[in-house]
């Protein structure tokens, strides 16, 4: 068994280290393999560093979002899924890396009814290479923990048999921004993949400050509405199972709406108003009248006094 591992990668101004990531492909001891990059539109020379490779390997191919589709990674994952041609499909993104026995080591686990493997990743400094953290990737209630957070793929972790993504809808939902890999995943687990876990890092996720992710913690609202959607989009998804505990997502989304209230009342925010009506109806939908109650004064207060902070902890 000698499979063709797709690797898609969108680009968005990443001239700096994106050749880092290719040489992490490169250096793969496992060689039956393509690198599809799409870029974004970006405006440094990211399109350079790339041509610089797929002119010495032409498994590095390069494509440039087309105008008609929606700028964001996902339009470009989307896109890199139709121009791939391998058995097994790997998103990746173009700032993080793989380690070197990566690709022989999922291949190895890959059988004939296996929708995904998935392996776990480190966090590490991308400055101080310190490593932050690894990801959980084991669960008895995988889609009570996957919402809450407390396991988690990234869009990186899972290698998929791409006859199982040809049976979805859709892969990538293009009106997503934040929480994008976290919505196909969660819709991926309610077909309920045959899957395969490896349970020793494989690939090093790196966080930098120009991280999408760390757009949450500098309270970009643009990034806070796209999670409150994709969130209330899954629960749609999923309120009539009965295989799942409702009551865990919901009081989970109702306490991540009131960390964002209490974010934007401290920081002065214009939508706090919009974050106040949010958690309110959430609170009043959980039956929890009496924290509903609480948010409403707590907010009033903290508007004309500038107190009440303990008020507004969820």
């Amino acid at each position: 068994m000698n499979p063709l591992i797709s690797i898609i990668i969108p680009t968005f101004n990443r001239a700096l280290i994106i050749s880092d990531t290719i040489n992490s492909i490169l250096l793969q001891s496992y060689t039956n393999w393509e690198c599809i990059i799409v870029d974004d539109g970006s405006t440094d020379n990211t399109e350079q560093v790339v041509l610089t490779f797929s002119k010495k390997n032409p498994s590095i191919r390069f494509f440039k979002r087309p105008s008609h589709l929606v700028k964001g990674p996902n339009s470009c994952r989307n896109y890199g899924f139709s121009k791939s041609n391998g058995t097994i499909i790997n998103w990746f993104d173009s700032d993080d890396l793989y380690l070197p026995n990566a690709f022989q080591n999922i291949v190895n686990q890959f059988t004939s009814t296996t929708d995904a493997v998935i392996t776990k990743l480190e966090v590490i400094d991308l400055l101080t290479k310190i490593k932050i953290k690894e990801n959980t990737i084991h669960s008895t209630t995988i889609i009570e923990d996957y919402f809450i957070g407390k396991i988690a793929y990234y869009v990186c972790g899972p290698f998929w048999n791409r006859l199982f993504l040809e049976k979805q809808e859709f892969l990538f939902d293009e009106n997503i921004r934040n929480l994008d890999d976290w919505d196909f995943n969660m819709r991926m687990i309610f077909q309920n993949p045959t899957s395969i876990y490896i349970n020793e890092p494989l690939i090093q996720y790196r966080s930098h400050e120009n991280s999408l992710s760390q757009e949450i913690h500098n309270f970009n609202f643009e990034e806070i509405t796209s999670e409150i959607n994709a969130r209330a989009k899954i629960l749609k998804f999923i309120k009539n199972r009965k295989d799942v505990d409702q009551s865990i997502l919901n009081n989970f989304f109702e306490k991540r709406c009131g960390l964002f209230l209490r974010d934007a009342l401290i920081q002065k925010h214009p939508k706090k108003y919009y974050l106040l009506v949010k958690t309110v109806n959430l609170q009043l939908k959980n039956f929890n009248v009496f924290s509903s109650i609480k948010t409403v004064f707590g907010f009033i207060v903290y508007v004309i006094f500038n107190k009440g902070y303990k008020l507004l902890k969820p």
